[in-house]
């Protein structure tokens, strides 16, 4: 015997390995999620279309707040409805009824009615989400979670990096046109939707699917498979829905520490523009920046995923919240272009480092009855910090000038603190297949 073949591989399958040898309702929700982020036109023109009709900044601004309120109500709904529903299901109603929504925005007559429109297209565009990321967990060994939610990770940030040009090119195929563009935007819906219908299993056929995908699958079987007949009677006599989520102590510290890593994430989006505009930095700089973020995050996360996703959970989550907060802290420096290049680099390495465990780790936090509530829980966390995160770090940019930047350093160590109570004494992701020694999650 060879000594590669003595030792255990510290990488775990390709990104191409993982998406080939997939289940075909896990590429069509791939394939999905993409197709929708193409088609995610409302929220980069929406400004834009109200102050061409006459709206004030200030009416666009809370019309676009609109947009990310009803997105938190369409997780936590989605979450409710995706056990009564599945994912093929929930994703035609939602698409659909957005598509209809889409459509109307056009013709909407006054500003409530615009407001109530665009929170609605959110509210029910998202509502498929729990249920599809529930479903593509269900679909995937244990063993290649991370690597297929790393995937999903890059759709989505492939689909957003081009769905500005995509929108820019239907807004001038005539003549400026709004109309073009949200129908465009409906369209891309009914794509969607129609690909749920044809290629998402029936919700009764679910769990036949889910368990022949992992049997086929090449990857060898965990070492614990599921809960027993006993754990599962336990868990329904349990707390059901999001009772259970409040009551798993260990989960809610994950989710309060991701509440805080986001909040510190955005900041690059908000108060960094507001830094550099303060300090007569180049806009140039500022571009340059974001363009790095959205170049590494399509270029490296798949292949370092290759070799994260066998890291322990404590080192897959707490190194990258740290790493954000440093990276954050590092534009405390006189602010010049080379200190917003490196500290941009060292956050965007902890977000592809860390980004494909946090977002596959809702899925197995939980019982299995309880997926979709867990990652609707997360999804909603992660919306509310991305809202409430510019507002945030506004306020303590006036109040505290460039002290902010340690002073959000000081909210990322609350978050890696926060991560370590999360994951006590855990040796391996859970996701890898090797048993812990304690349970990721306990109820209290």
């Amino acid at each position: 015997m060879t000594e590669n073949e003595q030792q255990p591989s510290s990488q775990g399958p390709g990104a191409w390995v993982t998406f080939k040898e997939s289940h075909p309702a896990v590429k069509a929700i791939l394939a999905g999620v993409i197709v929708n982020r193409l088609g995610a036109f409302l929220t980069i023109f929406l400004v834009l279309y109200l102050v061409s009709k006459g709206y004030s900044t200030a009416e666009a601004s809370l019309a676009l707040g609109a947009y990310g309120a009803g997105g938190m109500v369409g997780v936590l709904v989605g979450g409710a409805l995706a056990s009564r529903l599945g994912a093929r299901n929930a994703t035609v109603l939602s698409m659909a009824s957005s598509a209809v929504l889409l459509a109307t925005i056009v013709y909407v007559p006054s500003y409530p009615a615009i407001v109530a429109a665009v929170f609605l297209v959110s509210a029910v565009g998202l509502m498929y989400r729990p249920a599809s990321a529930s479903l593509l967990s269900e679909l995937t060994p244990d063993t290649r979670q991370v690597m297929i939610f790393a995937i999903y990770r890059w759709g989505l940030n492939l689909g957003t990096m081009a769905s500005p040009l995509l929108g820019y090119a239907l807004f001038n195929l005539r003549h400026k046109s709004y109309t073009v563009l949200f129908w465009g935007e409906a369209l891309v819906a009914v794509v969607y939707a129609l690909i749920a219908f044809f290629l998402i299993p029936r919700k009764h056929d679910e769990a036949d699917v889910a368990a022949s995908a992992k049997a086929d699958s090449s990857e060898p079987a965990p070492a614990a498979d599921g809960p027993s007949a006993d754990e599962q009677s336990a868990a329904a006599a349990g707390p059901s829905g999001y009772r259970a989520v409040l009551r798993d102590r260990r989960y809610m510290f994950f989710l309060i520490g991701m509440l805080f890593n986001t909040v510190v994430y955005v900041q690059y989006t908000s108060t960094l523009p507001l830094d550099v505009a303060k300090e007569h930095v180049n806009v140039l700089w500022y571009t340059l920046a974001v363009a790095l973020n959205g170049f590494m995050v399509i270029v490296f996360e798949l292949p370092l995923t290759k070799f994260t996703q066998k890291w322990p959970l404590r080192l897959s989550v707490v190194i990258p919240w740290a790493l954000v907060g440093l990276g954050e802290m590092f534009y405390g420096f006189p602010l010049g272009g080379a200190v917003i290049l490196i500290g941009t680099l060292i956050w965007t390495t902890a977000e592809i480092m860390g980004g494909p465990a946090v977002f596959s780790f809702p899925a197995t936090a939980g019982p299995a009855h309880l997926k979709p509530v867990y990652i609707s829980s997360f999804q909603f966390i992660f919306n509310l910090g991305t809202a409430i995160g510019p507002v945030i770090g506004g306020e303590l940019f006036l109040g505290l000038g460039r002290a902010v930047w340690p002073t959000l350093g000081l909210l990322s160590a609350a978050a890696c603190v926060l991560g370590l109570f999360a994951f006590p004494g855990a040796k391996k992701a859970a996701m890898d297949g090797t048993p812990e020694p304690e349970p990721v999650t306990e109820a209290v």
